[in-house]
């Protein structure tokens, strides 16, 4: 135990950094094991449509969306979401819905948002159109 402490007192700066790393860990594991979205892989996303009929939601930009997407999403833009406009996802708010964005980031900021807005069953694509692509899973490029 000693050992630690003269750890500490000869590296602050490194001592505040692991410290902060562990609080972050802790912060982001509680998170997601409370969160009501959960993440989904490939396989999983492509059984919640052909068995739920689960939508997917591609927040991408318009050009973004456009260069490819996945078979049958609708576009919807992050900013609308924010401003609690995608009135085109209203008439899915019991159905399974699914986030999808460039890497699987800003698609679970917003499933925390539809989850808030009172959507009941929202996933996020984990890895977003990346890990689809990677996949070589069928995209459609064009429309809208």
């Amino acid at each position: 135990m000693q050992e630690y402490i003269e750890f500490f007192q000869a590296n602050p700066v490194l001592s505040i950094a692991w410290v902060g790393l562990f609080v972050a860990v802790v912060v982001m594991t509680i998170k997601s094991a409370t969160s009501k979205v959960s993440n989904v892989n490939t396989q999983e996303l492509t059984m919640l449509m052909n068995k739920q009929g689960a939508k997917v939601v591609d927040v991408r930009s318009q050009d973004d969306y456009r260069k490819g997407h996945i078979v049958d999403a609708i576009h919807v833009p992050l900013a609308e979401i924010k401003n609690n406009k995608a009135t085109a996802l209203e008439k899915f708010k019991t159905s399974p819905i699914i986030t999808v964005c460039a890497a699987g980031m800003t698609s679970s900021q917003a499933a925390q948002l539809l989850v808030a807005q009172g959507f009941e069953n929202v996933h996020n694509l984990k890895g977003g159109m990346g890990d689809w692509q990677a996949a070589n899973l069928p995209v459609v490029k064009g429309k809208k």
